[in-house]
């Protein structure tokens, strides 16, 4: 297999000839967040696609779910061939696959076909994972880490910006004009793209199975990637369980909001995209563990505020202060959302400075395990809530970060063993 297992390049030049300047980071900033906006999108839009397709309650949860199954299949079968194939038109073909398939779904007039193009446009949307390893390629190594958090800002900006616009979109034309605009935007990303990024073909010349039969080799051999992998699940499912439960909370009392309060609301978290830079740069100067360990206090302290505003913890009362408390709920968000960001970009600085000729398989594996995080902190978050309510989602919250502070002591018992 053609890998190189736990080999660094901090002393490699830069694997394109294209310098990682301002202007382009902005664009792979912009583009991921753009892209990712396909996948989130579809949470609010569910309900209102359900009604107008007429599809059973029990199916509902499709229009969200497969979106997300398609990402999950592009990561392990599309991605790989960012580590085959010359980037830049890889990167456009797969986006105007996505546009087309948009497009479909904006128009399907029978379930089945929604569904279908729905479950390709989350495919192609994997185009982001070969963004963030040409961006990772065209950086110098000493400043890797500072361009990774610079593009992943784009990502959790556009996560964070997809429920409110979607919700605002499909209220005021229709989730059809909403699937639509995704579809044009693609189209016009893909284009910007062709002509803005650089060309840049893999090192490796592997068959594609070959490089599909590595994967399992990298996962094996590659300690950095499972630590930083398993680590960046833990705290996106404590990210996922607090944003899933967090629009049940808002709508009962003291807060009593409408769905415009609510997506007002989410867009506090975006605040917490400023942490990305900030967490690439330490990383880059080796504050990796220390980092680490620090992303997942500012989650707990995030989650402990979060019981007080909504669960009335350390006896605060939520009745008689409902303003404070909003505020408190807002500041929360913005915790756990630099918590959850700074963990994650120093994990993708991490793994980006493993093996080139496999990065993009690397990175796919990453956010493979990251996403099945964000899965089973979402459904765990509804298990929660019919038990315990508010209170039972923060608490759950509270154990995810525990089993991050665990990884954290292991992992650092080995590197003191190792020494």
């Amino acid at each position: 297999m053609q890998y190189l297992p736990r080999r660094h390049v901090d002393v490699v030049p830069r694997e394109v000839s294209v310098e990682l300047t301002t202007p382009l980071t902005l664009l792979f900033a912009f583009a991921v967040g753009v892209i990712i906006i396909n996948l989130t999108a579809a949470q609010p839009l569910a309900g209102p696609v359900a009604r107008a397709m007429r599809l059973p309650p029990a199916w509902t949860g499709l229009v969200a779910m497969l979106p997300q199954l398609g990402y999950t299949v592009g990561m392990w079968f599309l991605v790989p061939l960012a580590d085959l194939f010359e980037n830049r038109r890889l990167t456009v073909l797969t986006l105007a696959a996505c546009a087309v398939a948009l497009a479909l779904a904006a128009v399907a007039s029978q379930a089945w076909w929604l569904l279908l193009a729905l479950c390709i446009a989350g495919a192609t949307s994997c185009a982001i994972q070969i963004l963030v390893p040409l961006a990772a390629a065209m950086a110098h190594p000493e400043r890797r880490g500072s361009a990774v958090g610079n593009v992943m800002s784009g990502v959790m900006l556009g996560i964070l910006l997809s429920r409110p616009l979607a919700s605002l979109i499909e209220g005021t034309w229709g989730w059809r004009a909403c699937y639509g605009l995704l579809g044009a935007a693609d189209a016009l990303l893909a284009a910007m793209l062709w002509f803005a990024l650089p060309r840049r073909r893999p090192p490796g010349h592997a068959p594609y199975w070959a490089l599909m039969a590595s994967m399992w080799g990298l996962w094996r051999d590659e300690p950095v990637l499972r630590r930083y992998a398993i680590s960046s699940a833990i705290m996106m499912a404590a990210f996922s369980a607090f944003w899933t439960a967090v629009a049940l909370r808002l709508v009962q009392a003291p807060f009593a909001l409408d769905s415009h309060g609510i997506a007002w609301f989410a867009l506090a978290g975006v605040a917490g995209t400023i942490v990305a830079p900030l967490a690439g740069k330490a990383g880059d100067r080796g504050y990796s563990a220390v980092g680490m360990s620090i992303a997942h206090a500012v989650v707990v302290a995030g989650v402990l505020v979060a019981g007080m505003a909504g669960g009335g913890w350390l006896g605060f009362d939520m009745a008689a202060h409902p303003r404070v408390a909003l505020g408190l709920l807002v500041l929360a968000a913005i915790v756990i959302d630099a918590g959850a960001i700074g963990d994650q970009t120093l994990g993708r600085r991490a793994v980006n400075m493993l093996d080139p000729a496999a990065r993009s398989r690397l990175n796919g594996l990453f956010v493979g395990v990251f996403f099945i995080g964000g899965g089973a902190g979402a459904v765990a978050a509804g298990s929660a809530w019919a038990v315990a309510g508010w209170s039972g989602v923060c608490v759950l919250c509270v154990a995810f970060c525990v089993l991050a502070f665990a990884g954290d002591s292991l992992a650092k018992r080995k590197a003191l063993s190792a020494v």
